[in-house]
């Protein structure tokens, strides 16, 4: 598929456009945080829960994974932890009523729902086979633990406030701060694993010191100041293209735009990581951390990305009480430097994890099975030596891969076009007002220095008035000249500047004798000086080619009388000279004068650009046909894999005949085993039909390029002077 792909997507990283494009930084700050003796106890009585390996609580087919997602919880806020206790304790209490344990994957479901977490936990929680084996309930042991969720949850709505969230405001203020210092607008988006959490965030900063300046996004938007927010932004662009008809894509767009232009503070869930621009935004706080460094990535590039102004401020959260949380931030910010510098993390490093999920399994394992500092430390150690491995090796195959020198290429393709592309764009200017006051010389008044005109008279029944010409003087971000904003944008697609360049185009052009002044010219040209004082003959001839597409080519062939060739480029430069035109010469005379080596010469740089473009045709016409290739393989290869399919169905089918108990189920397997059968059959027959629906249509695709690799050329003189360099 990337093969396919690189015909049309070039991707290119920032480290290759540092020379043309100013990136801003990631500058981190780390706030520390005490929890209180009750957060305290209730982390380390949840952990001593989750350690269980017999509770009848954590769903067994899935209890690391509930986990894994009960841990992060709890790092991020005490009502995040508290609504899940309160889903565990439902579940027992059902258990214990109704004798009904409800599937492992309706519980994981309601978690991820309600808290509007990743969805490739859900992907990873599908993977696992079920656990069909039935055991009885000790009623005494589930009323244990009923009455132990019941203690907890008690005392989750006890503590009330969170201590890291009186520590937000200290964040809040650090990091207005800053971006007061870089001049930045005073925006921040704060980032929540958990909608409990950004449900407290939100009415927390509300009551301290930012009501009215909080909006919340996340994979619903379905809250009552989003809604009321969206029937606003609908009423703002009724009518207008913004609105798309999708009301969870112009609800995203509407908190979007509330934010950049009324609200200080967005508290996001992860859908605000994917997909959305926040260039204007310069602050991010991670108020919990996503063990998976991928999803750091990708919440940081929502602010840090091109079009971003200011340097990115990211601020991190460090609970002083939690060793492994501690490790963890460092683990983040020592290997893969997600907080800081130009780039953030690399592609190198990220794709060594393959899947973020199993990665944080890995630092789950360690929660888990670690009790004590020491313990921790040894683990993270272990951790970090094998990340080590893994970035190296990952990086060793990306050096040795096509794409790490393509960049390269890529990176001196980019500097070379800079450069011509300044350049271009003061040329094109130049030669585009010098054919405008040539053409306009009867109709208009030029003011030379601002590059204006009054257009005196009117021309192909374009009004009068002033003409400024747009143009930019080479230098990045430059702005356009515009002197009167009463003024005509003169431009080459203008519809006057479209007749100037007709008009000069279809204007005849006599044998002449043009003198190039290079003497009184302010500049030096190397291939002018060389030829100063020497003369002869030039002929511009406008090759026109049809085949894959129409090309055209302007082929310039000179020659001093003395018999030395004088290359294209050469010839170009010469028309940067001013000139004096001669035109005493008449056709005839001129014709006969032109030496025969001449004409030779012109045959021969024009056979050798025909080479050239039949050779570039027939790339095309191979690309065309191993593109054409691979489709004929796609279809086949679906068609085989239909049938694959069947026969592995069928051999499934037959498996179950031979293991089945009573006549009805031999009856039915039969039954199903002829139906497979014939579409066994009948997709055989399709893989025949598709095989010759594929040489057919092979067949008529390559007479189709073949008609198209004919090349019809025409050769059009456009003109033919005796030049002369003074």
């Amino acid at each position: 598929l990337k093969g396919r792909l690189s015909r049309f997507i070039k991707r290119t990283l920032r480290k290759n456009v540092l020379e043309y494009i100013k990136y801003t930084e990631r500058k981190a700050i780390t706030i520390p945080f005490y929890p209180s003796e009750q957060e305290q106890d209730l982390y380390e009585r949840v952990q001593k829960l989750l350690e269980r390996e017999d509770s009848y609580a954590l769903p067994k087919r899935h209890r690391h994974l509930t986990g894994l997602i009960l841990r992060k919880l709890l790092s991020s806020s005490t009502k995040a932890v508290l609504n899940n206790l309160q889903i565990l304790k439902t579940r027992l209490e059902r258990l214990k009523l109704e004798g009904i344990v409800e599937d492992d994957m309706d519980i994981i479901q309601q978690i991820i729902m309600d808290d509007d977490l990743e969805d490739d936990i859900v992907e990873d929680a599908e993977s696992v086979a079920p656990d069909t084996e039935c055991k009885s309930v000790d009623s005494d042991a589930l009323q244990a633990e009923i009455n132990e969720l019941e203690s907890l949850i008690v005392k989750a709505e006890q503590i009330g406030t969170d201590t890291k969230s009186k520590e937000l405001l200290s964040g809040l203020e650090q990091g207005f701060a800053q971006l007061a210092e870089m001049g930045a607008a005073k925006k921040v988006i704060i980032f929540t694993e958990s909608m409990r959490t950004q449900q407290y965030l939100a009415h927390f900063l509300e009551n301290n010191g930012y009501q009215g300046k909080v909006v919340t996004f996340s994979g619903t938007n379905n809250t009552p100041q989003a809604n009321k927010i969206y029937q606003q932004w609908r009423e703002e662009y009724q009518g207008s293209s913004r609105i798309t008809g999708s009301a969870q894509i112009d609800k995203r767009s509407a908190l979007i735009d509330h934010f950049k232009d009324h609200a200080e503070i967005m508290i996001a869930t992860e859908a605000a990581a994917e997909g959305v621009n926040l260039q204007f935004c310069s602050l991010l706080i991670n108020y919990d951390l996503p063990w998976n460094p991928q999803r750091i990535e990708q919440r940081i590039g929502r602010c840090h990305r091109y079009g971003q102004k200011f340097d990115v401020v990211v601020i991190n959260f460090l609970n002083q009480r939690n060793q492994a949380d501690q490790r963890v931030l460092e683990l983040l910010t020592e290997k893969f430097s997600l907080f800081d510098g130009v780039f953030g993390a690399s592609d190198s490093v990220l794709g060594s994890i393959e899947n973020g999920v199993d990665f944080e399994k890995r630092i789950q394992s360690i929660y888990e099975s670690c009790r004590t500092p020491e313990e921790i430390e040894l683990a993270f150690e272990r951790l970090q030596k094998e990340l080590e491995d893994e970035i190296n090796l990952k990086m060793q195959k990306t050096q040795e891969q096509l794409l790490e020198h393509f960049d390269e290429d890529i990176h001196d393709i980019l500097k070379i076009r800079l450069d011509e592309a300044r350049e271009r764009l003061d040329k094109v200017g130049r030669w585009f007002w010098a054919v405008t006051c040539q053409q306009l010389k009867q109709y208009a008044d030029f003011d030379h220095e601002h590059h204006r005109f009054t257009l005196r008279e009117s021309v192909n029944e374009l009004p009068v008035g002033q003409y400024q010409l747009l143009r930019k003087d080479g230098r990045q971000n430059s702005a356009l000249q515009m002197q009167d904003h009463h003024s005509f944008a003169y431009r080459i697609n203008h519809p006057l500047g479209e007749y100037v360049i007709d008009g000069a185009k279809a204007q005849e052009t006599k044998t002449a004798e043009v003198i190039f002044d290079y003497s009184n010219h302010t500049t030096k040209v190397s291939v002018a000086e060389q030829l100063k004082g020497q003369s002869g003959w030039l002929t511009l001839n406008l090759l026109t080619v049809d085949a894959f597409n129409r090309q055209q080519f302007l082929v310039f062939t000179a020659k001093t009388d003395n018999g030395r060739v004088v290359d294209g480029e050469a010839c170009k430069r010469l028309f940067n000279l001013s000139a004096i035109t001669n035109e005493k010469l008449d056709n005839s005379a001129s014709l006969d004068a032109l030496p025969d080596d001449l004409i030779l010469l012109k045959n021969r740089q024009i056979d050798a650009r025909l080479a050239e473009v039949l050779e570039q045709n027939n790339v095309l016409f191979e690309a065309e046909r191993d593109k054409l290739e691979k489709w004929a393989e796609d279809m086949i290869f679906a068609a085989e894999e239909a049938l694959r399919d069947t026969k592995m169905q069928i051999k499934s089918l037959k498996r179950e005949a031979r293991l089945a108990q009573s006549i009805e189920e031999q009856k039915q397997n039969q039954e199903k085993l002829k139906l497979l059968e014939r579409q066994q059959k009948r997709q055989r027959m399709e893989i025949f039909d598709i095989e010759d629906e594929i040489a057919d249509k092979r067949d008529e695709l390559i007479s189709a390029l073949e008609e198209r690799m004919k090349q019809k050329t025409d050769i059009t003189e456009l003109f033919t002077i005796r030049w002369k360099v003074i």
